[in-house]
């Protein structure tokens, strides 16, 4: 995919910038207002808390990416993806003078007040990027291309930004592709599982006290693909005393109702894993009706990498 991001200091202009580039390049325009549509279209109505609002815009961002070119003019837009080779991030500065000049003209009113209404957007402004990236203000390493808006309007700014485009060849690099697309949204669907958010008119996320960290990583997965799981539902007896009293038994980690099918986790070095084969082999002996795979350290770590996420705590 082609993207290019562009965000601004309050009453720069960037907005208008975004417009004539997307128009120029002919590329699909996200803005706020859609972004707030698209956002309730996903997740439902109730407000996406900060803390979760950059994986679910990059969540809803990389579905877009599939079909077309982007145009990203959001606040703090720079600070949603990490760089790479289709991305170009375009920051509008301005004059603290030309940025009261326009608060006038867009807002009709006399100097005093514009400045005192551009105090507060800035205020606004450095708040939400806090609270959404963790950083007040961009950081200059965190924007490929500067414009400043003193001696240029919008329209120019525009050209500009379709020549850096065209110079880097960011659309022959084609769409987000499909497999790119699905280890973008898991990693992102994972933090946001996180904050119990799901897509809209989907079955909530289970909430479970897990035992390792492998086992959060598994259930988000399954989350993700909404495949219905229980986490440790049953105990199946092993071995029992004289009295008939049960001695030995085994919990596997998850049942997979849509499969009939039990799944366990065993994360551990192989070395250690011969008494929970030892397990395995006399649940399948003593209930051969039951289904159960089993995932040791490498199918795990194989699964995970796949999906592009790391394996630091398995």
């Amino acid at each position: 995919m082609a993207l290019l991001t562009i965000s601004g200091e309050p009453a720069s202009r960037w907005e208008e910038v975004a417009h004539g580039a997307a128009q120029l390049l002919r590329f699909e325009l996200v803005t706020e207002t859609r972004l707030q549509q698209w956002m309730i279209e996903e997740f439902g109505e109730t407000p996406i808390p900060d803390r979760a609002w950059k994986p679910a815009v990059v969540s809803i961002l990389a579905r877009i990416a599939a079909q077309h070119h982007l145009v990203v003019a959001l606040p703090g837009a720079e600070a949603l993806f990490t760089p790479f080779p289709m991305l170009l991030r375009a920051g509008v500065v301005a004059p603290e003078a030309r940025r009261i000049g326009n608060v006038m003209l867009d807002q009709r009113l006399e100097r005093p007040a514009a400045r005192e209404l551009l105090a507060e957007q800035d205020l606004e402004s450095r708040r939400l990027r806090r609270t959404r990236f963790g950083r007040s203000r961009p950081q200059p390493e965190s924007l490929d291309i500067i414009l400043n808006a003193e001696y240029m309007d919008a329209s120019q700014m525009a050209e500009v930004l379709r020549a850096a485009v065209t110079a880097r060849a960011l659309p022959e690099h084609g769409l987000l592709s499909a497999a790119a697309e699905a280890q973008l949204q898991f990693r992102t669907r994972f933090d946001l599982a996180r904050h119990g958010i799901v897509p809209a008119g989907r079955a909530s996320l289970k909430v479970a006290s897990f035992g390792h960290p492998s086992e959060e990583l598994f259930a988000n997965l399954l989350d993700f693909y909404r495949i219905q799981w229980d986490y440790e539902p049953r105990s199946f007896a092993l071995q029992w005393d004289k009295d008939g009293n049960v001695t030995e038994a085994f919990t596997p980690d998850f049942y997979l109702h849509e499969f009939d099918l039990y799944v366990e986790l065993t994360t551990m070095k192989q070395t250690l894993v011969t008494r929970k084969n030892r397990k395995i082999k006399l649940l399948r002996a003593i209930y051969p009706h039951i289904n159960i795979q089993v995932f040791y350290q490498k199918d795990f770590q194989d699964l995970i990498f796949k999906y592009g996420l790391k394996a630091a705590a398995l």
